[in-house]
């Protein structure tokens, strides 16, 4: 291991220095591995798809370094034999070696249950062009600097190369992807710690079970016994789902990278459908999670004439207080299900389920009720990919029974981090100091009764009590106080073109909650499901 030098070794601005540097190294590689990545999109190959092909090549490259570890080198030719091993790729070249990589892939793909079963599960080449599969083995990822780069770093540059996926809108990768901005916030004022088993039912691409690793390593890591730090490479402290199995891989893969499990340990991801069953015996302390876009659970089905049909989905689940299509609604009950008792939830869920009447009302009353939904942060638009979204993040306790029958909820504290705030994917992202506030007010490891509310009518943060949110109708926790003051300023500054995409978004948000009413009364609304989603 690297000796770490002393507090009075160090200049006062090394770590800073340090985090500069990293983060240059970290945008140099991911450059390098984009500008690949649009040589084989100009061959009819989509983002995802290089995301892919590079999770397999970086998984052998990252065996050979662990066996040719100069200090702490494995014989890991059980998990990749040498037939099968990064040599055995990089000793050939052209045809030769396009026809050793399917090899690869094909018989790498048989370790059910484990990480590399995962990452390799139904594995294929979609590089068809031997002499672009060359250039990728050969002239980047078997250069010597990608043997210095460091696995922190080596994680940082894949997310970053997700986080570019992200925007590859043809392939629908954005839903996949939360902004780390937002999860940091989340697992900040949640604070996962050594104690906790952590859980995201619909994990993507681990954005948050990594975030809340690498909170636990920088706070608690060091006073963690051996036993305690396997535990979550072994799956018993920190696990996720994820019902697409391409998706699994990225998320399988991004975590290896970050550290966490095993090439040859269990899975950290259970591929399938989440929804299907209620937990059973594996309950969850912490569940971070940001299920998919999109109103409606469905299942694809092939017809007997061929033709690709979408079959709603209602799980009947005795867990479930209400039984619905609605796909939020459904992992929102899941959730409630599968924290533990005593635990804690942060999910990111759109508007409608704050204030859907029918089975969305039934399941806010539980949500009251049964559990602690103590703070709502209301989310400004422009900050995910999927278009025409509004949606809050619900923090919540798991509380005992009580006996004498009153509500666990006594007040819910709204922060409204939506009215006045004006983000776009690129010319103005969200960063993690746009959430401070929130962090600040929040009170983080602090009782709830310390919070203050806005001192200003017009401010953020208002606390409601169970009284006036049962009152509601339909229970609606959809509240708005707040008054833009863009609205009443014509000379607010901002660019024409921000105020545009706000346009577009809200009338993309408008038609997808018509389009949803339309087709709740039964109406056959031919409206394409990515827009209405």
């Amino acid at each position: 291991m690297t000796a770490v030098p002393t507090d009075a070794q160090q200049p006062p601005n090394e770590p800073a220095e340090k985090t500069a540097k990293a983060v240059a190294q970290t945008n140099t590689l991911v450059s390098k591995l984009w500008n690949y990545c649009n040589v084989l999109r100009d061959n009819g190959m989509s983002t995802i798809e290089y995301v892919e092909q590079l999770s397999y090549l970086l998984f052998l490259k990252m065996v050979d370094e662990i066996e040719n570890d100069p200090w702490d080198g494995q014989d890991l030719s059980a998990i990749v034999p040498a037939d099968y091993n990064w040599k055995s790729l990089v000793s050939k070249r052209g045809p030769e070696l396009e026809k050793h990589y399917r090899d690869i892939l094909e018989h790498l793909g048989q370790h059910p249950d484990t990480t590399i079963g995962t990452i390799f599960a139904d594995a294929q080449n979609r590089i068809t062009k031997p002499a672009l599969l060359e250039k990728l083995v050969v002239e980047l990822i078997g250069r010597q600097e990608w043997n210095m780069t460091g696995t922190d770093l080596k994680g940082d540059a894949y997310e970053g190369l997700l986080n570019k996926g992200a925007s590859d809108t043809k392939t629908g990768a954005g839903q996949y992807f939360t902004p780390r901005a937002l999860i940091d916030a989340m697992v900040d004022v949640t604070r996962p710690g050594p104690e906790d088993t952590i859980t995201d039912p619909a994990c993507g691409t681990g954005g948050f079970l990594i975030a809340a690793h690498a909170y636990i390593r920088d706070h608690h890591m060091k006073k963690m016994s051996l036993d305690a730090r396997k535990a979550y490479d072994e799956g018993r402290k920190i696990w996720g789902n994820e019902l697409v199995t391409a998706t699994a891989r990225l998320a399988a893969m991004n975590m290896l990278l970050h550290g966490m499990g095993k090439s040859d340990g269990p899975s950290l991801i259970h591929v399938g459908d989440a929804l299907a069953d209620k937990p059973s015996g594996k309950h969850a302390t912490l569940v971070l999670a940001n299920p998919p876009f999109g109103r409606k659970s469905a299942i694809t089905v092939i017809g007997q004439d061929g033709e690709v049909e979408k079959e709603d989905i209602q799980y009947d689940r005795d867990d479930f207080t209400a039984t619905t299509t609605n796909k939020q609604l459904n992992f929102l009950q899941h959730i409630m299900s599968l924290t533990a008792v005593g635990g804690r939830a942060a999910v990111v869920l759109p508007d409608n389920v704050l204030f859907e009447g029918g089975a969305g009302e039934k399941v806010r009353r539980k949500l009251l009720d049964e559990f602690d939904l103590h703070t709502i942060l209301r989310l400004p638009t422009g900050i995910f990919y999927a278009g025409g979204v509004k949606a809050n993040v619900l923090f919540f306790d798991k509380k005992p029974p009580r006996a004498d029958g009153k509500p666990h909820t006594t007040d819910t504290w709204v922060y409204d981090f939506r009215t006045g705030q004006h983000f776009t994917l690129k010319q103005h992202p969200l960063t993690r100091a746009d959430l401070d506030d929130f962090v600040t007010a929040y009170r983080p490891g602090e009782p709830r009764s310390s919070r203050v509310e806005s001192e200003d009518d017009n401010g953020p943060f208002r606390k409601f009590s169970y009284e006036d949110l049962i009152a509601r109708d339909k229970v609606n926790l959809d509240i708005t106080w707040m008054k833009d003051p863009a609205l009443d300023d014509a000379d607010s500054g901002l660019a024409p073109e921000v105020i545009a995409e706000e346009i577009v978004r809200d009338l993309q948000a408008a038609l997808n909650e018509f389009t949803a009413i339309a087709r709740s009364l039964g109406a056959e609304v031919d409206v394409p499901e990515a827009e209405v989603e």
